[in-house]
């Protein structure tokens, strides 16, 4: 960005003097850099540099003005070095600018975590100049930006640019096929070079855009001597007609300080007239540019360095009545938008929306793309454009295609995929295209399930339906899957239980296939035990705390309405027959009764009680506290409990066959219409009522420590409260219970979830929290438990944390723990 910053961004002021002899180079050297002539000046202070022996201050001083002369040539990789050196010497003590510029550097060469710390450094010594803070907050981002880009997809315009600068693209005609810009290239009219950059002066030059998307051979716009001159011309922009062409001309009068200023030319067939200046104030010398227009060409915004700026290149604008008019007293556009620093290549969009470059607001490095909406006639703060329409290098002069939402072309002369100097970027944001796609297995063969069907329901309304194929595989297209939508999907299957899942794409701003696999899980010939509905001796009451066990069946009869349960009941051995049949058939009802409650249709409920008739048949070995008490396919038949060795077995295996369970004993019911639902109080069923003591039950163990019942989020787990550790800690098998129903998920583990639980596992040591722990009626928040792969079994409490319990005693010989 050369010569887009030197000679139409800073206007550079031509002066051809004579300059007389000096005695020495470094005198010579300051003359040419007060001239702005930095090429010139470069050289002249590395000679002067080179003859400084004994004067370690001018030495600094040189070596600054030469870092200088590289700053203002935009050369940020020597001036980078030079300033490097003299933070080196110190020198910055003397001059602490020299921090914030080699900061500046740095980060304009995407040295973000270099450049904070000599933000930092500056910003100890000018804690008043908001520049060092602002610096290290925008090396800050632009590493965050760096890592999460937008989704504008770019494209080097390599058939328009050359190895030279080319910039400031504006569109030439309403078919918006051609672009005129400036260029330094071979061929330009200018055939003398710019004393500020060494390079040569700039033109207009135009391309054509053919049917087949390629680009001609970019040649002047015109070569005539009426637009293009021996000076600089360029960044231009056209009128809604495209028939009036508004550009900048810097002059370049032998002898005297020339300035730029705004011209309009318009078209007659094929050529221009002769070009005429826009009045806008200042005077011969002053530097105004870059020019845009509303689209009723009544007020013009542009670039200017005038007195009463905020800072060395301001945004200013200009109305006027009508077109034939001239512009009135120019107004500066104010400091929300303008900056100490330079502001400029402003773009009007639609009337209301300014586009423009700046390296004064918090940006990558170099100039940033911004953008301000005007709102009820003031301009909002300006948003940063972020990459990849920025870089650490310049990225400045923004066009939009006002018949396409996303797309236009913009200049930058950053280094990766550039061709020459200053490039001509085209730019599109693709529109946001989603899909959905997944699989189906059984989940207890783990094979594809084929025509399973699966139904996307979208909050905007919509219903589709899609059947899994021989791979198990659905699908809906991106004319299904739409964006800034929410929805809910339902699979199901004969013979299998439903089940659910939901996907959004509100706020996903990149396009993305999704990937949602589901597995259906059969419906069981077998009974399904209830996790937790444990009776006491004799009784049938549903209790409060085994409540919460019910609501995996809610959920599956609510997923599922088309099947009809029926909730079976069973006793231990003891007491007689009679009383045992009674007994659970009350309990079968106790929780059909609370299920009705809750709003499943009691023709999809049958209560039976099967006494001690049916004692249970252990599928699996069970543990308590990590050691296996009972083997695997054992029946807890009343001759097997009785050849158990101690008391505390045989009560574990009474309480083993007390136990409500469901079978599904047909799937062909028709759902009633429904009734707009009325949310009830929740009730609480006890069929014989009796003062409801603060009890819990346990099983105590051979080591002194109790098997209590617990909720844990909802889910009721049995745990051992051991009364010598000071943590609480969890089996894997256990932890990965909770994770899988649904009790603890990835956002409650410390560190990052993905590590975690890798592997469909969790690591050994991971620490999760269980927000809601309950006991009863009682609740404690927010413990912390381990994950232990020590522990083959089980969940341990500590006694500190069942402490915040409240005060308790314990009944050995009731075998309770009752609490105050």
């Amino acid at each position: 960005m050369k010569l887009s910053i030197t000679l139409i961004l800073s206007f550079i002021f031509i002066v051809n003097i004579n300059v007389i002899a000096q005695k020495n180079h470094a005198e010579s050297a300051d003359i040419a850099f007060k001239d702005q002539k930095y090429s010139i000046a470069v050289d002249k202070y590395k000679k002067a540099y080179s003859k400084i022996k004994r004067n370690r201050e001018e030495k600094n001083r040189v070596k600054f003005q030469i870092a200088e002369c590289y700053r203002y040539m935009n050369n940020t990789k020597r001036a980078e070095a030079n300033y490097r050196g003299l933070v080196r010497n110190k020198y910055y003590k003397h001059k602490p600018l020299i921090l914030l510029y080699y900061a500046d550097a740095l980060r304009a060469n995407e040295k973000y975590e270099d450049a904070i710390v000599q933000y930092d450094e500056y910003n100890k010594l000018k804690p008043e100049d908001p520049r060092g803070a602002n610096g290290a907050e925008a090396c800050s981002l632009s590493i965050k930006w760096r890592d999460n880009p937008t989704n504008h997809q770019l494209t080097n315009i390599r058939k328009i640019n050359s190895k030279e600068d080319d910039f400031s693209p504006a569109y030439l005609t309403d078919q918006y096929n051609s672009i005129v810009f400036t260029s330094n290239r071979e061929g330009a009219t200018g055939k003398a070079s710019d004393d500020w950059t060494g390079e040569n002066f700039t033109d207009l030059f135009f391309a054509r855009k053919d049917r087949k998307d390629e680009w001609s051979t970019p040649v002047l716009l015109e070569d005539q001597g009426i637009i293009n001159t021996e000076t600089n011309e360029g960044s231009s922009m056209l009128n809604q007609k495209f028939n009036i062409m508004y550009f900048t001309r810097c002059g370049n009068a032998k002898g005297k300080k020339s300035g730029c200023h705004i011209y309009k030319t318009k078209k007659q067939g094929r050529n221009w007239n002769d070009p005429e200046i826009i009045p806008l104030g200042g005077d011969s010398t002053s530097a105004i540019g870059h020019p845009t227009l509303s689209n009723d060409e009544l007020t013009i915004i542009f670039v200017a360095d005038f007195d009463g700026g905020y800072g060395l290149k301001d945004i200013w604008y200009a109305t006027r009545k009508s077109k034939n008019d001239d512009f009135g007293r120019p107004k500066n556009i104010g400091p929300v938008i303008n900056t100490v620093d330079e502001d400029m290549f402003p773009f009007l969009r639609s009337d209301t929306v300014l586009y423009f470059a700046s390296n004064g607001h918090i940006g990558m490095g170099g100039f940033d793309l911004y953008k301000s909406t005007k709102t009820n006639d003031e301009w909002g703060a300006p948003v940063n454009l972020k990459p990849p329409l920025n870089s650490s290098a310049d990225d400045f002069s923004i066009i939009f295609n006002p018949e396409a939402q996303e797309e236009g072309y913009f200049s930058s002369n950053r280094k990766e995929g550039g061709k020459g100097g200053d490039d001509i970027w085209y730019f599109i944001e693709p529109p946001l295209e989603f899909t959905l796609t997944g699989t189906i297995k059984d989940d207890r063969s783990l094979q594809y399930i084929v025509g399973a069907e699966v139904k996307l329901i979208g909050s905007d309304g919509t219903s589709i339906i899609d059947k899994s194929n021989s791979l198990g595989i659905y699908e809906f297209t991106k004319e299904q899957f739409l964006p800034n939508t929410s929805y809910e999907l339902i699979i199901s299957k004969n013979n299998y239980f439903n089940t659910k899942g939901s996907v959004t794409t509100v706020g996903v701003d990149r396009s993305k296939d999704f990937v949602r696999d589901f597995v259906l899980v059969p419906i069981p010939k077998k009974p399904i035990i209830l996790p937790e509905i444990l009776y006491d001796l004799a009784k049938w009451d549903l209790k409060p705390q085994y409540q919460d066990s019910l609501q995996g069946l809610i959920q599956t009869l609510d997923e599922n309405e088309t099947i009809v349960v029926e909730l079976a009941s069973h006793t231990d051995l003891r007491d007689t027959d009679e009383n045992n049949d009674i007994l659970s058939q009350k309990r079968a009802q106790s929780v059909v009764d609370y299920l009705i409650l809750r709003g499943i249709d009691p023709d999809r409920l049958v209560a039976k009680g099967y006494g001690e008739r049916v004692p249970r048949s252990l599928e699996n070995d069970y543990y308590i506290d990590g050691n296996k008490i009972f083997d695997a396919k054992k029946t807890l038949t009343e001759s097997f409990i009785n050849s158990l060795s101690s008391n505390e077995l045989k009560e574990i295996a009474h309480q083993l066959n007390r136990r409500t369970e469901f079978t599904v004993i047909r799937n062909n019911f028709v759902p009633k219409p429904k009734i707009e639902d009325v949310t009830s109080p929740k009730i609480d069923i006890v069929l014989n009522p009796e003062e409801e003591i603060n009890a819990v039950k346990f099983i105590g163990t051979k080591d002194g420590k109790f098997v209590i019942p617990g909720i844990f989020n909802g889910y009721s787990m049995d745990f051992i409260l051991d009364k010598i550790t000071y943590k609480s800690y969890i089996s894997l098998n256990s932890a990965l219970e909770l994770l899988k129903n649904g009790a603890i998920s990835k956002t409650d583990f410390q560190g990052d979830p993905n590590e975690i639980l890798a592997n469909a596992s969790i690591i050994d040591k991971a620490v999760f929290t269980i927000k809601d722990f309950k006991i009863l009626k009682n609740t404690i928040h927010n413990i912390e438990v381990i994950v232990s792969y020590k522990l083959e079994h089980g969940f341990i409490i500590d006694e500190k944390t069942f402490s915040k319990f409240g005060k308790y005693t314990i009944d050995k010989e009731k075998k309770e723990i009752i609490f105050e």
